[in-house]
């Protein structure tokens, strides 16, 4: 197994500005590697490496304003943080959520976000606590995901699960018990390790229950599928602008 969990893909409206906004927000460093692609990823980053999922924001004509499956938890580490994030959130453009949570935002162009309390679980993984999967059922979630990239799991019920990089280090993923489905206006980007065993990794990921999915992509060295429970996602390949950072 050789898949590493290396990236979230957000859709947007204006890369360059999101990307901006989330750099700023994570004290993270931005870069452009072609016309309408932005990455986000911490400054002198040796991309790729378990202590950070990066992300990716990508041009798209219309992203849709609507409820999403996927959301990026931020790690704070004391009550002043906290309160200092917030205050630059705001500054940045960020506005309270209309639904959810107290400590829920939406970014600039309404992607929902939350602000954690400080957690002692969350104290060392960086800026991006969890990645977040509204979900269904997390039980079987964690049957295909913990198969797909080999990560620990550390928290599991009827309404959470957690996983971590077996490392220990970076994020974690989360999938939560939530009604009703959601958009994808966020995915999750994979890479194989060595990427020439793109091929493979997708072979097993469809004997796993992943199914192969037609977004519109045309003739791509990416492929984009599905997770048991619909959710897209992408295994990365050759030739990829973002395998390329390497």
């Amino acid at each position: 197994m050789a898949l590493r969990f290396v990236q979230v893909n957000f859709k947007a409206r204006d890369d360059a500005a999101l990307g901006r906004f989330w750099a700023e927000a994570l004290g993270w460093g931005v870069a452009s590697e072609e016309p309408g692609v932005t990455n986000v990823e911490p400054v002198g980053f040796d991309w790729p490496d378990p202590t950070a999922v990066c992300i990716d924001f990508v041009i798209v004509p219309d992203p849709e304003t609507v409820k999403y499956r996927v959301h990026l938890d931020l790690a704070t580490t004391s009550a002043a943080h906290h309160a200092k994030l917030v205050t630059r959130l705001k500054e940045l453009g960020a506005t309270p959520a209309d639904a959810g949570p107290d400590d829920a935002w939406t970014d600039p162009e309404g992607n929902v976000f939350r602000v954690l309390e400080p957690r002692e679980l969350y104290r060392d993984t960086g800026p991006i606590a969890a990645v977040v999967v509204d979900c269904a059922d997390p039980r079987a979630m964690v049957r295909f995901w913990g198969e797909a990239i080999g990560w620990t799991v550390h928290e599991l019920s009827d309404d959470r699960a957690l996983l971590r990089s077996a490392e220990g280090v970076g994020p974690y993923l989360e999938f939560v018990r939530a009604p009703g489905g959601g958009n994808h206006r966020v995915h999750i980007d994979l890479l194989p390790n060595p990427v020439e065993d793109k091929a493979a990794e997708v072979a097993r990921l469809r004997a796993l229950g992943a199914t192969l999915t037609d977004v519109g992509q045309g003739d791509v060295p990416w492929t984009v599928l599905t997770d048991p429970a619909g959710n897209e996602f992408c295994v990365l390949g050759r030739g990829e602008p973002s395998s390329d950072r390497e």
